[in-house]
């Protein structure tokens, strides 16, 4: 059973809401790559679900094997962003677990929108 995609689009406007908030939420916003990683991979999976073609995207142009890749190089990206931009001695839990949700969502997540299953009778 695979993760449906209106429930993968709930979770990508959640996530992506999430990491634009998370630097002050979580209190590691210093101003550096620990704050702005986040928040830039955060309004990119906002924007590029607005474009998905899936049941909560408006405007239907990205394919969602497109959008899962994306997820899943945005999420490793998340991931080891700590290392990457020499930050790990401050902060790298939030990242890290963050990162890893969004590879594994990725990977479980369905490819066909439940709305194109119903219309071919899948």
């Amino acid at each position: 059973m695979r993760l449906p995609t209106r429930v993968h689009g709930m979770l990508d406007y959640l996530l992506g809401s999430l990491l634009i908030g998370a630097p002050w939420l979580f209190g590691f916003a210093a101003g550096g790559a620990e704050t702005w990683v986040p928040v830039v991979l955060g309004g990119g999976i906002l924007l590029y679900s607005l474009f998905t073609d899936y049941e909560l995207g408006a405007v239907k142009r990205l394919q969602m094997p497109a959008h899962l890749l994306l997820d899943a190089v945005g999420g490793l990206l998340l991931a080891v962003s700590p290392w990457i931009f020499g930050f790990d001695e401050r902060v790298w839990i939030p990242h890290v677990a963050i990162g890893l949700v969004e590879v594994v969502t990725a990977a479980v997540t369905d490819t066909v929108p439940g709305y194109e299953r119903r219309r071919a009778g899948r």
